[in-house]
């Protein structure tokens, strides 16, 4: 993941979900080996695993927590559901995984139904093991901010979004 947020601003991640940020770390989120990248679509049909986030930089002492969320549920045009919590894994050692860590979460497909709509990971940077561990109460209505605030974890390190809506028939591949 490259260290601009420009991306991040014009697709009104910075905003609608987090404040803006200077991203710290590398890190690359893949489904099936195709990278995911700011604002490109991927097709619900490639999502039904989760998916691989690495993180590249800190060392085996340094755990991060992954926030997976998409703000547009149910549609872009009325997101009053929003955000849709996907996934949380916290207790990612640094220079490794997402398996690495805990699935505080479970990971839940995209599945959008109306328009197209954004979905963000986002890094966080743990004081310490073991130190995120309130569990949020409901999917829907989740707040990054929120989450972010009440375990300690202060601004995002990394952030990176993409794209997908309804599949036809026509478009599966």
């Amino acid at each position: 993941m490259a260290f601009r947020v420009g991306p991040l601003t014009v697709g009104r991640v910075i905003g609608d979900i987090l404040d803006p940020f200077i991203p710290t770390i590398e890190t690359s989120v893949t489904y099936n080996n195709k990278q995911v990248n700011n604002g490109h679509e991927l097709y619900p049909s490639q999502l039904s695993s989760k998916p691989r986030v690495e993180i590249h930089d800190g060392d085996l002492r340094t755990f991060f927590t992954l926030v997976m969320t998409d703000p547009d549920v149910p549609g872009p045009s009325d997101p009053y559901l929003r955000e849709h919590l996907h996934w949380i894994v916290t207790d990612i050692p640094g220079t490794t995984d997402s398996s690495f860590g805990k699935e505080m979460v479970q990971y839940e497909m995209p599945r959008p139904i109306i328009g197209i709509h954004r979905f963000v990971f986002v890094i966080f940077k743990q004081n310490s093991r073991q130190s995120v561990n309130r569990k949020p109460e409901s999917r829907d209505n989740f707040n990054t901010r929120r989450f972010a605030s009440e375990n300690c974890l202060g601004a995002p390190v990394a952030a990176v979004f993409f794209n997908a809506q309804r599949e036809t028939a026509a478009r599966k591949r």
